[in-house]
């Protein structure tokens, strides 16, 4: 375990840590998108209470998992998101789980959902419902097209995933080798990003909440979300009346802006103001550029890109990464593509943290992601695993108010209820 999970969070385990300690969010979320947005604020202290049907957040059965862990009780998909979160199982289908609920939200700041729109409406647990319990109340929503609450989309009833969220919010429009590869991004931003500004509206609003004692409804649609992070795409648009189309590993105006080979592998290099581009034709050893015309200011760079990458990748092909990492590193804005195992070994990500390990019952522990907003006085931390499922229903339930019999008939329906771990 990390060296400073005794302090713990807020929650049966132990203390408080980080800048939104004294925050409660209940979380209902599922997936990639919205378990990502609660994950950030867990990652900062918030008490994340995680409600889950009988059977189980679905993701929990995704791996991968070690070879060594035959119960498969947390795969590694789960581990990386619900860190530092607490389970509390409840059948929302049902009278008794559907009161318990609402006792666990009289005392949150927020909750949070992606289902799809209706869901927790025809469930009795809409937000206007939730409202009347908890004035205060920030209802969090996270839906492929929105919610119909803040403006009804044509799309408003059709499921998504990232990479759905990722064809019509624009970016894979843009991404790709040339204009007839467009290429969906590595990671699932369709999810990720759109949870990323889910977190942010939701403190937001809580922060609102906090000033006025009056809760609202916080809607972020995935597609806007990507289509927010395309701003440059927009403006071309708006301004030249252009369609952009896939780039490659190159920038539209700006050069030297992209990916450059070399012997073992790719390298990025940014050097387009004047400064920097003598300082690369000096480190690549390449005096011919510096004097070519063409190539005497940084807006004939843009114009005449065409001629000047072959050139740039015609020298850092004569050298390795590490080569190039000696003579231009920390001279010009430069750096060699990592894979996950390079990352894993540079010391730059061992320094920030960004490699956590957590326990993986049945198999000792595995890493996961760290956190990346550093706080002198607040950090953020990656403290414990994931929960098992249950592991936080008795005690939850019992600080609810719930009497022993009731959490007796409720846990023993969902055959949960650990209580204390």
């Amino acid at each position: 375990m990390h060296d400073r999970a005794e302090k713990g969070s807020a929650s049966p385990v132990g203390g408080t840590f980080g800048s939104l300690s004294d925050l409660r969010v209940i979380d209902l979320t599922q997936m990639l998108a919205g378990p990502f947005a609660t994950m950030m604020l867990a990652d900062h202290g918030v008490t994340v209470i995680k409600v889950e049907q009988p059977a189980g957040d679905i993701t929990r059965s995704f791996g991968p998992y070690r070879d060594d862990d035959s119960e498969r009780v947390l795969g590694g998909y789960f581990q990386s998101l619900c860190r530092n979160k607490e389970s509390v199982v409840l059948d929302l289908k049902s009278e008794p789980g559907k009161a318990a609920f609402r006792a666990l939200v009289r005392n949150a700041d927020a909750v949070v959902e992606n289902f799809r729109a209706g869901v927790m409406d025809r469930l009795g647990l809409s937000f206007e419902s939730l409202r009347a319990i908890n004035p205060r109340l920030v209802y969090g929503s996270l839906r492929g097209f929105g919610d119909p609450r803040t403006g009804i989309s044509p799309y408003c009833e059709w499921p998504a995933f990232d990479v759905v969220a990722q064809a019509m919010g624009g970016i894979t429009a843009i991404t790709g080798p040339d204009p007839e590869t467009p290429t969906k991004v590595g990671p699932g931003i369709g999810d990720i990003i759109p949870g990323m500004f889910l977190a942010f509206g939701v403190l937001a609003a809580i922060h609102n909440a906090r000033r006025t004692g009056r809760g609202q409804f916080v809607d972020v649609a995935m597609t806007d979300a990507i289509l927010a992070i395309c701003e440059r795409v927009v403006i071309q648009h708006s301004v030249s009346n252009l369609v952009p189309g896939p780039q490659g590993n190159h920038h539209p105006y700006l050069c030297p802006f992209g990916f450059y080979p070399a012997k073992d592998g790719p390298v990025a290099i940014a050097a387009t103001n004047d400064g920097f581009f003598a300082e690369l034709c000096r480190g690549l050893d390449a005096p011919e550029l510096l004097d070519d015309d063409r190539f005497a200011t940084s807006a004939l760079r843009g114009a005449n890109q065409s001629a000047l990458i072959p050139l740039i990748g015609a020298r850092t092909a004569r050298f390795t990464k590490a080569e190039l990492k000696a003579s231009l590193g920390g001279k010009i804005p430069f750096g060699p593509v990592m894979n996950i195992a390079e990352a894993v070994a540079d010391p730059h990500f061992a320094l920030r943290e960004m490699f956590v390990a957590v326990e993986q019952p049945g198999s000792g522990e595995i890493r996961v992601a760290g956190v990346p907003i550093k706080m002198t006085e607040t950090p953020g931390a990656v403290l414990r695993r994931s929960p098992l499922l249950g592991e936080h229903t008795a005690f939850r339930l019992a600080e609810a108010g719930l009497s022993a019999p009731e959490i007796a008939m409720l846990t023993g329906s969902a055959g949960q209820g650990r209580g204390q771990p």
